[in-house]
């Protein structure tokens, strides 16, 4: 689909999503992956997720129980050797300035991410 995906990214200080990926065209989304039901209950925070991105998704395993999730977010299903939406939610689409800091900030992170693979030691200039 053409997203550039970054796992445990941090949008803002105190908030870390499994997972945000950049699109194509600049579309920012979250991906919240649930091993299983206790996972999805204690996990309170998810909404204050809903400004960082355009759309948020679930992924969650084959035998996870769908129907505790909120049907007004995106769904993923996945196992082991491919994943499907199943359903967006809601776009959301973020607002300009919020964009382009969230979008600097990715590729800010992605890029000290790839350098650390080449230079453990090293430290941003």
């Amino acid at each position: 689909m053409g997203f550039a995906p970054l796992m445990e990214f941090t949008p803002e200080r105190g908030r870390r999503v499994d997972v945000m990926a950049l699109g194509p065209k600049g579309q920012v989304w979250i991906v919240e992956c649930k091993s299983s039901l206790a996972d999805f209950r204690s996990d309170a925070k998810w909404q204050g997720y809903l400004p960082w991105c355009d759309q948020f998704f679930w992924a969650v395993g084959t035998d996870f129980p769908q129907e505790v999730l909120p049907p007004d977010t995106g769904l993923i299903v996945a196992d082991a050797w491919d994943a499907h939406i199943l359903r967006h939610g809601p776009a959301q689409p973020l607002a300009s300035a919020r964009r382009k800091a969230l979008t600097l900030r990715f590729a800010q992170n992605a890029a000290l991410r790839l350098q650390r693979l080449h230079d453990p030691a090293g430290r941003p200039v």
